[in-house]
């Protein structure tokens, strides 16, 4: 028998079986990749409040989770009238976190973004009409593949008027019928603290690896039973 033969497609296997290993991983950045070799730092705390001008018109900030921030990060940039999106932690107890004490589920904080926006081309109703479709809120603790209390869904509003509006809007959707319950968390604003910089655009930065983990999370296709 040809040993070569043999052992060729066996070698390929092992290498492929290798390699899913490897992409499968959650929504953790590859320790091997450029990306993923920076270290432990401590995020950097932001109060989500006082928004920048930008080109002689104001700004405002939303605050939402909806799982692995890579994804609705990525999902957010795409909206017209958002300008841009950062990845980072609120929600918990414990001050400047960092991503590997938020992944042990101990600091009470949940992944997730800070929308920078022109309420004169996007609402905070749509802001949030648009979060609700690309989202799973049926499930508590989790988003999609990702399981774990830092991994909830939650909308964080800064005033009565957002308030008001995210309650309402939660509140149509069980009326509708699509859901009898959602497990989205509703709950005032508290510090926002910017992931590491390795997260942030880390869709840009690691395509490949990003577009293998949402489609393996089943992320997409979850949003689409759920919302058509």
């Amino acid at each position: 028998m040809n040993r070569t033969t043999v052992s060729t497609p066996l070698r390929w296997l092992a290498i492929a079986c290798a390699a899913g290993a490897f992409l499968l991983t959650a929504c953790t950045p590859s320790q091997s990749s450029s990306a993923g070799q920076a270290p432990a730092a401590q995020a950097t705390p932001t109060e989500v409040v006082a928004a920048p001008v930008v080109s002689g018109k104001p700004m405002a900030y939303a605050l939402f989770a909806g799982g692995c921030f890579w994804c609705i990060e990525a999902d957010f940039e795409k909206l017209a009238g958002v300008v841009a999106v950062d990845s980072g932690y609120t929600a918990g107890k414990t001050p400047k976190p960092t991503y590997a004490q938020v992944s042990a589920g101990n600091t009470g904080h949940t992944e997730a973004v800070r929308v920078l926006y022109d309420p004169s081309q996007v609402s905070y109703a749509q802001l949030v009409d648009y979060f609700w479709r690309h989202i799973d809120p049926t499930v508590k603790d989790q988003q999609f593949c990702d399981v774990g209390s830092h991994y909830r869904s939650g909308i964080y509003w800064q005033n009565e008027t957002e308030r008001t509006i995210a309650e309402a809007s939660r509140d149509a959707l069980i009326s509708s019928g699509r859901f009898t319950t959602i497990h989205t968390e509703l709950e005032p604003s508290s510090a926002f603290y910017l992931a590491e910089d390795y997260h942030q655009d880390y869709y840009k930065k690691n395509e490949m690896r990003y577009s293998y983990y949402r489609l393996s999370c089943g992320r997409d296709a979850r949003v689409k039973k759920l919302w058509g």
